[in-house]
């Protein structure tokens, strides 16, 4: 960062330090205590990625889609819903029973309550926050269940089995134990509207950017593995085990990992880390690029990674890209200061340019942010996740989350370049070609050129713009503190 620091900036840095020292110690005393430190120290020489720690093996034979935005997402999953033959089950965060499953597409609750006439249909949902402080609160739920399946054949439970403070976050469908969708698309309209296009044009209010995997193979037994864990645990039924699917033609390895809290549920009491073991490891054996999308960045012990990246780079071509909303629902502050904790880093290691934070706006005149909901990370075009669960310590260790990784060059090359097209706004075969290469004479650029036309004239002609980090971390402390007080 430019500058000589003042007094305060220094000792801004060393309570931020400080208090991030405690918060990562915390969460490593806490896991040893399960049995599961590994997950965030694993051993020397262990696989890059994958989690060891977790309940679920790597499926061989599964086939993984990416689907890019709600437009695309929506009515795949309507049209698997309305084929079912068996059962429908359903994990979310919230739901609305009147929001569109695509353009012109059934709402919600037609769609699952002609489904429910035919086959079992199971919804579980979180309880929401027990006092009125936070959205959706106890009373929302149960207003919105009443309107979900009243009058159906739908059957929906209410999960209050969270720590304090936090929620069941995950967001999962399972057909027929044939086909799951995992990801970061909840199945509502509270807080943003999710079915947009790729294209982001300007709407009614904010943009919205996610993702999700559709899921075929034996990994769909594992996800239903786990929502049947969640559902015996409070629902008076009791679904047979899943039925696991053989496998696909050409199918890769993938992993289903998840984060469930300790002493929730009875079925897995010491609780599963398995995402921030999945993250740790494919982030320690970065060699070229680091590229995540996230609703939030502030987990130091991910951070704390990636600074070590930016100041003894792996290799001379080492980029890393964060791409972030601009206004997070929350955690505004701790998000930029995290920037700022990568800015310098980069600094520290002579390469300014080794690190590029990004935002999406819609483009012309009075377009507004779009807002970036997705939760994916894609490492050196050999590991990618994509899931519910964002790079903050709620997800990582609180929250109940489920993430889909997948080790295969060709599909995570892929996935990569379908996103950076949409970014940049350049066909497939334009951003295809060397990472370090795209991003230098692309995404900087672009994304600068972006944000000084957006500072001009208030908007900007082109989807990209770059995210500043704050300099200063007064304001940037309700992470850590947040992790201590309320990360418990």
């Amino acid at each position: 960062m430019m500058g000589v620091p003042s007094t305060l900036d220094r000792l801004d840095a060393m309570l931020g330090n400080a208090l991030e020292r405690a918060q990562c110690a915390h969460h490593r005393r806490r896991l040893a205590r399960r049995g599961q430190g590994r997950a965030l120290d694993p051993p020397q020489g262990a696989s890059p990625g994958w989690a060891d720690t977790g309940s679920f093996a790597a499926a061989g034979g599964s086939s993984v889609e990416l689907l890019v935005d709600g437009a695309a997402a929506l009515p795949l999953m309507a049209d698997e819903i309305a084929a079912a033959t068996r059962h429908v089950h359903v994990a979310g965060w919230f739901f609305s029973p009147d929001f569109r499953m695509g353009d012109g597409g059934p709402t919600l609750r037609a769609l699952l309550s002609a489904a429910a006439e035919r086959v079992d249909v199971r919804v579980l949902a979180w309880a929401g926050a027990p006092l009125p402080l936070f959205h959706p609160d106890r009373a929302e739920v149960r207003r919105m269940r009443d309107e979900l399946v009243g009058g159906t054949r739908i059957s929906m439970a209410l999960d209050a089995r969270e720590r304090p403070m936090h929620c069941h976050h995950e967001k999962l469908i399972v057909v027929d134990d044939d086909v799951a969708f995992v990801g970061g698309i909840d199945l509502t309209s509270l807080g943003g509207e999710r079915l947009d296009h790729s294209a982001h044009s300007q709407r009614d209010g904010l943009g919205w950017h996610d993702a999700c995997v559709r899921l075929e193979g034996p990994i769909v037994a594992d996800v239903a593995e786990h929502f049947l864990l969640r559902w015996r645990a409070i629902a008076d039924d009791a679904p047979p085990d899943p039925r696991r699917a053989a496998p696909v033609e050409r199918g890769v390895d993938a992993q289903l990992v998840r984060t469930v809290p300790e002493h929730v549920y009875r079925g897995l009491p010491q609780g599963e880390f398995s995402i921030a073991e999945s993250y740790v490891r494919a982030l320690q054996s970065a060699e070229r690029f680091v590229y995540l999308e996230s609703q939030f960045l502030w987990s130091p012990e991910l951070v704390s990674i990636l600074a070590g990246k930016l100041r003894e780079p792996p290799h001379d071509d080492f980029r890393l890209v964060v791409l972030l909303p601009v206004h997070p629902n929350n955690g505004t502050d701790d998000t930029r200061g995290q920037l700022g904790v990568l800015a310098d880093a980069a600094t520290q290691g002579g390469g300014e340019f080794r690190f590029l934070g990004c935002t999406l706006y819609q483009p012309g005149l009075g377009g507004m942010p779009v807002y970036v909901h997705a939760k994916v990370g894609i490492v050196d075009d050999r590991w990618l996740t994509v899931g519910s669960a964002n790079l903050n310590e709620h997800s990582l260790f609180n929250d109940t989350e489920v993430n889909v990784v997948v080790h295969d060059e060709e599909l995570v090359r892929a996935a990569r370049l379908r996103l950076w097209s949409e970014h940049l706004e350049l066909t497939v075969e334009e951003v295809d070609g060397d990472p370090t290469r795209v991003i230098d004479e692309c995404w900087r650029p672009l994304a600068k050129r972006n944000a000084e036309h957006r500072r001009l004239h208030g908007y900007t002609p082109h989807r990209l713009v770059t995210l500043p980090p704050v300099s200063r971390r007064t304001e940037a402390l309700r992470g850590p503190l947040n992790g201590l007080l309320v990360d418990g």
